[in-house]
């Protein structure tokens, strides 16, 4: 066929699916966004516990998007330090920005914000159809073009089919593309909690005993607890009051914080982790958690999700074709190089760090110590702050 081929359709409409239909919203590109959630979801997302830790260039990425000036100052908690502990041991390793930086090591903002500021940036755009609460039965997408035909019965057909579903993705299965899919045998429970003033901007996190256990510092006496159990503890946890919830972490906390006592609900949520094998077939690509499903340790899967779809929006922005397949290409290695390295150490870091088998623990205690010496400080400094920006290619 020839002549100019811009019409896309994404299957998902959360932050990557909403991120990369914005970042083309400039563009001469037609664009249908799929979302099996009803429209007031989207629109007014509910607390779901999460706290999203976001690093420099996925802030002036959202700043591009239109989304950041949308979140409310008071919502946008800095993150000046992280500190690390394994067990017992009184040693903490320490990672902040560095005397010569006065930035903080990023930003906190909670992922209902997130979502709503991006659903607001991009709702509206004249190139840009939002199909709520519709759910997709089959898709078919090949070199001469991409069909996707809803439950309802309607068709739409395509250039470009973007799969953004989840590290769960129907989508991905129906493309023939495969997946490595670990359930890591544990559930995060999250979180808010209140308690006595403590030093602004400081995370830490315990790696102890069966359970790990995050403080993410959320302003002055508040913070979001961030816990990890085995399912049958985790089942236990959420069956207890709110009273003998705050009982627990602060016997977690040994005491740090003082009194805790609950200032949200807890939510669940089972962990595994995906890659998938490939990130891009003919007329198809896999944008967010449905190429790459992060362990929540080292806070990158929301912005590996977020880099991914600025980085293809690029690519395809000048395209006379947004299915070709070079470009689909570059975006597939490019992003694969980025997050393979980050995804296996993270699986590394869990194992070892999860491990509580002496053996195991004395080599943590061992790594927190090595991670205290300067390179290795600025480096983790640097993945965390991840100051560079996405490229093209």
């Amino acid at each position: 066929m020839g002549g100019t081929r811009r019409r896309i359709v994404i299957v998902g409409a959360g932050p990557a699916g909403l991120s990369f239909a914005r970042a083309l919203a400039d563009t001469p590109t037609e664009i249908t966004l799929i979302e099996r959630a009803p429209l007031a979801a989207l629109a007014e997302p509910r607390f779901d516990g999460r706290e999203i830790a976001l690093t420099h260039r996925s802030e002036r990425a959202l700043r591009d998007l239109d989304a950041w000036s949308r979140i409310q100052a008071a919502q946008i908690h800095r993150l000046n330090r992280a500190e690390v502990l394994s067990g017992r041991a009184r040693f903490a390793m320490r990672i902040d920005p560095g005397d010569d930086d006065a930035r903080p090591l990023g930003h906190l903002v909670s992922n209902h914000h997130l979502r709503r500021a991006l659903f607001e940036s991009t709702a509206g755009r004249g190139n840009i159809s939002l199909m709520a609460g519709r759910a997709v039965a089959r898709v078919h997408a090949g070199r001469d073009g991409v069909t996707v035909v809803l439950a309802d019965g309607a068709v739409i057909e395509a250039d470009l089919l973007v799969a953004a579903d989840s590290r769960f993705s129907a989508i991905r299965d129906q493309l023939g593309i495969g997946a490595e899919i670990r359930p890591v045998g544990k559930t995060m429970l999250v979180g808010r909690v209140s308690h006595a003033p403590c030093k602004a901007g400081v995370a830490t996190e315990w790696f102890a005993r069966h359970h790990t256990l995050a403080m993410l510092p959320l302003g002055v006496g508040l913070s979001s607890a961030v816990i990890t159990l085995t399912p049958e503890a985790a089942e236990a946890f959420m069956a207890e009051s709110g009273e003998a919830k705050a009982r627990r972490i602060a016997a977690m906390t040994r005491g740090r914080w003082g009194a805790v006592a609950l200032a949200s609900d807890f939510h669940a949520y089972p962990l595994t982790t995906t890659f998938a094998h490939r990130f891009a077939a003919p007329r198809a690509v896999l944008i967010g958690d449905a190429a790459v499903g992060m362990h929540p340790v080292t806070a990158h899967g929301f912005n590996f999700g977020l880099a991914g779809a600025v980085r293809l929006a690029k690519l395809l922005a000048s395209a006379e074709d947004v299915g070709d397949p070079r470009r689909l290409a570059r975006y597939a290695a490019a992003h694969r190089a980025e997050t393979w390295s980050l995804f296996q150490a993270t699986r590394a870091i869990v194992g070892l760090f999860t491990d509580d088998r002496h053996p195991a623990m004395a080599l943590r205690h061992a790594a927190l110590r090595l991670g205290a010496l300067p390179p290795v400080r600025m480096g983790l400094r640097a993945l965390l702050m991840q100051q560079r920006d996405a490229r093209a290619a």
